[in-house]
């Protein structure tokens, strides 16, 4: 199991990678494409925003072709992504690029999660799924410091020719090591199975606790997209510095999600998102005193706002695992399906919220912290739903 739950991690870490390791690098690639910062740094939600409409596309495909193929097909074109990327002439080309990867780990986000919902149920997924979640935060903990040693040494393009290196050695370590875990009976459709995605949004079971994720990934987005402004324009942060402070989260992070595990293990999912709800409530209420109590001085510093950030992303620890259990527990042969619209429910629904309330003309503190508010809201509303699936388990078996 623990080689089954590496290779996993090895997928998930496709994602954050893709984000985290050019963060600090954004100025250096807008320059060097002669492009503005705001356009590139758009590339950030965008391609968060593909990874979600796509998992759509790519949910029928994991379920008809299986789990490992989908997964190594995604590996490779993430790295052709990464190639096109270091290589690009043009913003435009930068853009394709990030599209292309976005779909990329849409097969293997929903491969992998569907692996996790084949092989495990009940608290044992929640495990595997904080567990997944968790380690992960090892990339905002080291990637921008990373991205930032590589640009300063070989420029702006070196960190992604390290993302086509990663992808190269993640693609050889799956197909060696990565066995197919698609049930015999899984339902196998090439078509677009719109009748089982309504089918499925009408449980409210799945939209519920779709949507604790889409409030945890949402504030963990609008921390990303805002951090560089707050950090090191408010604040004053030098570029290694914001990296140092950014990945000091990543790490906590990590923490909090061993001892989410534990937790899970001695008191179960509904407590997990108890303290998740109120860790996610209390981050957000933080931020908003620090705008209108605090003076002056705390609401520049650097640690009056990453305090309440640290506090919030504990709550999101606590939060995605447990939520995406409880999402995908009734579809056993209809993994990759509910795997795909969880995903989408989840990436695109954040997206959107995190551009939302960015867009807003607020000071970025406030639009942090109104989303945090809205995740815990998000959170509170599954916890209250949880007495009602106390003793139970509703299997749902919606057809293509």
């Amino acid at each position: 199991m623990q080689k089954f739950l590496l290779l996993l991690l090895l997928l998930v870490l496709l994602g954050p990678l893709g984000i985290d390791l050019y963060l600090p690098v954004i100025p250096l690639i807008a320059k060097g494409l002669n492009s503005n910062e705001p356009l590139i740094q758009s590339t950030i939600p965008l391609f968060i925003l593909v990874m979600g409409i796509g998992q759509l596309l790519t949910g029928p495909l994991v379920d008809y072709f299986g789990r490992r193929p989908m997964a190594l097909l995604g590996v490779a074109f993430y790295g052709i992504g990464a190639v096109i990327a270091a290589s690009a002439p043009t913003p435009a080309w930068f853009i394709a690029s990030r599209i292309l990867q976005g779909l990329a780990v849409c097969s293997t986000t929903v491969a992998l999660f569907s692996c996790v919902r084949d092989r495990l149920n009940g608290d044992e997924a929640a495990r595997a799924f904080s567990f997944l979640n968790g380690t992960l935060n090892i990339v905002p903990a080291l990637a921008p410091l990373a991205g930032g040693l590589l640009a300063a040494h070989f420029g702006w393009r070196a960190p992604f020719w390290a993302l086509a290196t990663y992808s190269l050695a993640v693609f050889t370590l799956v197909a060696l090591g990565l066995e197919e875990t698609r049930p015999a009976q899984t339902s196998r459709n090439l078509k677009l199975p719109f009748n089982a995605y309504w089918l499925i949004l009408k449980q409210r079971r799945f939209v519920v606790f779709s949507l604790v994720n889409t409030g945890a990934m949402a504030m963990a987005l609008t921390y990303v997209s805002l951090s560089s402004q707050v950090l090191m324009g408010d604040a004053g942060l030098t570029p290694l510095q914001f990296s140092l402070a950014f990945g000091c989260n990543g790490f906590w992070i990590m923490f909090v999600s061993v001892m989410a595990n534990r937790v899970i293990r001695k008191a179960g999912r509904p407590a997990c998102l108890t303290i998740g709800t109120l860790l996610m409530g209390l981050g957000g209420l933080m931020l908003l005193a620090l705008l209108t109590v605090l003076p002056l001085p705390w609401r520049l510093s650097w640690l009056g706002y990453m305090l309440p950030v640290a506090i919030a992303c504990s709550g999101l620890a606590f939060l995605m695992g447990p939520a995406a259990s409880y999402a995908l527990e009734p579809y056993p042969h209809q993994a990759g399906v509910a795997s795909a619209l969880n995903g989408f429910v989840q990436m695109a629904g954040a997206a959107a919220v995190s551009l939302a309330f960015i867009a807003l003309p607020l000071p970025p503190q406030l639009s942090l912290a109104l989303v945090m508010l809205l995740g815990a809201v998000f959170a509170g509303i599954a916890r209250a739903f949880t007495r009602r699936l106390a003793g139970r388990l509703t299997s749902l078996t919606p057809r293509s």
